[in-house]
């Protein structure tokens, strides 16, 4: 029996405080990568529908905001989205019209708070589920409330197969968001709840990212889809924050990239992308997370219960 789902990471910066031109960039995209490589799912990068304000301080330090501050966060929280809206009614037309599940990156606003949020979309039944960034990294928590045990999804998909497109195979999915992924205890928790395509969207681009991705897939016997932005200055307004404001160059990378997908035995199965913007696609044997949990299943046989327990507080089904 076939159980081969092809997938795709997309590696794409934010049109910066265009909400119209950014949906318009996901369209082309998801569009490029199913008529390109035939991908039945999509991941989008953290903070692409919204943007990640690298290097932005907010005018903040300790004890004390800057009215230009107040400001820039003004600007940042009207290019955030709300759950649901018209933008969000956008990207589940855009999967609709591709029949590419989208798992997509985006700053939620609710009230005058923001959160880090990825959503899963679905051709069919449309917006389903939202995973918020449990706890923002560092400077990121100037700006993002953090997420709840109330978005901690994981999402069961059923895809028609490639080699006989009349069968179908239920997937699960999750999402968990840039240094999330460093959260122990996290990542066991999804591996409890039977993750089979594990989504991380980032905006991470060091080169030892590399080796955490690969790390997750052999703990969890799981497939990687790290999608990443990538991003240089001239992506950004003018006045925008940059490493060195006096060697200021459009070229200038912000964001370096190194987006991958990985098997449930460690092995890249394309990427890292790096230098530019692009979609890597990869034919996913869902067999293999089992070939995988023959000698290691995390939470199986290897979980020694009699030891050590996860406690989860308030957590869905």
């Amino acid at each position: 029996m076939s159980t081969v789902v092809r997938a795709s990471v997309v590696q794409a910066c934010t049109a910066a405080y265009s909400l119209s031109d950014t949906l318009d960039k996901l369209e082309r995209l998801t569009k490029q990568a199913k008529e390109r490589d035939g991908t039945q799912l999509a991941v989008f990068p953290e903070a692409f529908i919204g943007g990640y304000p690298k290097m932005s301080t907010f005018g903040v330090v300790v004890g004390e905001r800057t009215v230009e501050g107040r400001d820039e966060f003004l600007r940042y929280h009207q290019a955030a989205i709300e759950l649901p809206s018209p933008a969000l009614a956008r990207i589940e037309g855009v999967s609709r019209e591709t029949g590419v599940f989208l798992v997509v990156g985006v700053i939620e606003r609710d009230g005058g708070t923001l959160y880090c949020t990825v959503v899963f979309v679905d051709p069919e039944q449309g917006y389903v589920a939202k995973h918020r960034k449990l706890m923002p990294t560092a400077a990121e928590r100037l700006i993002w409330g953090q997420g709840g045990p109330d978005t901690l999804p994981v999402v069961k998909k059923q895809f028609n197969t490639l080699a006989k497109p009349e069968n179908a195979v239920c997937t699960k999915l999750s999402a968990t968001i840039c240094w999330e992924n460093y959260m122990p205890l996290l990542r066991t928790f999804y591996y409890s709840k039977g993750t089979q395509i594990y989504c991380a969207p980032t905006v991470d681009a060091r080169p030892v990212w590399q080796n955490t991705m690969v790390h997750i897939a052999l703990e969890g016997r799981c497939f990687v889809l790290a999608a990443c932005q990538y991003a240089q200055e001239k992506d950004y307004p003018p006045d925008h924050a940059v490493a060195n404001a006096q060697a200021r160059n459009g070229d200038n990378v912000m964001i370096a990239g190194g987006s991958v997908i990985v098997s449930p035995l460690g092995t890249v199965l394309a990427g890292p992308l790096l230098d530019g913007e692009g979609i890597l696609t990869a034919d996913l044997d869902l067999d293999d997370i089992v070939r995988g949990k023959f000698d290691f299943d995390v939470v199986g046989h290897y979980a020694r219960r009699d030891v050590f327990s996860l406690e989860v507080t308030g957590a869905g089904p």
